[in-house]
């Protein structure tokens, strides 16, 4: 028998990541491996210790994940397969009979993932204003610090309650309680899912530091009707004042429009990376006062129009005149 695929994830065991690993159909018979940090898990998957990994992208509060978005633009290259997103719940834990006094005074440290202290930044400076905050590898890790004795509470998910055997001394303490985090299932270069339809496509690109530049990559998209979703700057390494932007469009590579895109992106930019098309995670929005029929983006083209005009070039290029 085949061994099972093996998925390395932002660990330790009750991350968010985990959790949110949990919701994508490749985590089904596959092996979970916990790994220390994001640049931990892309780097497992491109020396094939792992055959995917999962990691967070971005969050509705804190934006990008600076060394996921660095990660990608590295070599050996990666692509972007699924994306999953989940809210966000975080719970101030403790050894049990931390709160014996009915209030928080006993707690005199607090460790978290630097995303999860800058969610609950607000609640901590209320209710714990004297603790030392310490940042975390992540979440889970920061539960296992309080569950060793090596800090007093930790920020992190209900779920790394049980797992360590700590006690909820307060729960829901986000300041955004609506916030959301986007996780992405990553491997190494490969056939990317069949089109659905509601798709999304990442890039990342250098260009020439010249007056326009941004506004001609940016032209592509918009007049091939291509929704940018998304877009982000990370600064070159090794170059002064040269960036990386970090593209999320909206279509699929196989769409007609997102290829001729890519390809005048591509005579365009320095450098153009492909990161990924898969289906978007997020429900289609609704028409308003409709009966929930989805609502595409926006078009200039059709496939056929697409089809036609390349057999009109096509023409043209073997001498048949207009």
């Amino acid at each position: 028998m085949p061994s099972p695929p093996r998925i390395g994830f932002l660990g330790p065991h009750a991350t968010f990541t985990e959790q949110a690993l949990h919701t994508l159909p490749e985590s089904r018979d596959a092996e979970l491996v916990p790994l220390p940090g994001a640049p931990a898990v892309l780097a497992a998957v491109r020396d094939g210790s792992v055959d995917a990994g999962c990691v967070p992208i971005e969050n509705t509060v804190e934006g990008a994940v600076p060394p996921v978005l660095d990660g990608l633009v590295a070599d050996p290259p990666l692509v972007v397969t699924r994306e999953a997103r989940i809210a966000v719940r975080f719970c101030l834990l403790g050894r049990p009979g931390t709160d014996r006094a009915g209030d928080l005074a006993a707690v005199r440290t607090v460790a978290s993932h630097g995303h999860g202290i800058a969610q609950t930044r607000g609640w901590l400076a209320e209710h714990l204003p004297g603790a030392e905050v310490r940042v975390s590898s992540s979440t889970a890790e920061a539960a296992a610090q309080v569950a060793r004795g090596e800090v007093d509470a930790a920020v992190a998910a209900p779920l790394a309650a049980t797992r360590h055997g700590l006690a909820v001394l307060a729960d829901d303490i986000a300041d955004n309680p609506g916030a959301v985090t986007r996780f992405v299932l990553l491997t190494r270069p490969a056939l990317p899912p069949e089109p659905t339809g509601w798709d999304r496509t990442m890039l990342a690109a250098t260009t020439t530091n010249r007056p326009g530049t941004l506004l001609g990559l940016l032209t592509e998209l918009t007049v091939r009707g291509i929704d940018l979703t998304r877009i982000e700057s990370r600064p070159v390494k090794d170059r002064h004042a040269e960036y990386w932007f970090h593209l999320d469009c909206s279509g699929h590579v196989a769409d007609p429009a997102m290829g001729e895109a890519l390809a005048a992106l591509h005579r365009r930019c320095d450098r153009l990376i492909y990161l990924g098309s898969f289906p978007r995670s997020e429900p289609r929005p609704e028409r308003p006062g409709g009966v929930g029929s989805p609502v595409a983006p926006p078009t200039v083209a059709t496939a056929d129009d697409h089809a036609a005009s390349q057999r009109w070039l096509a023409a043209i290029r073997e001498g048949a005149g207009r």
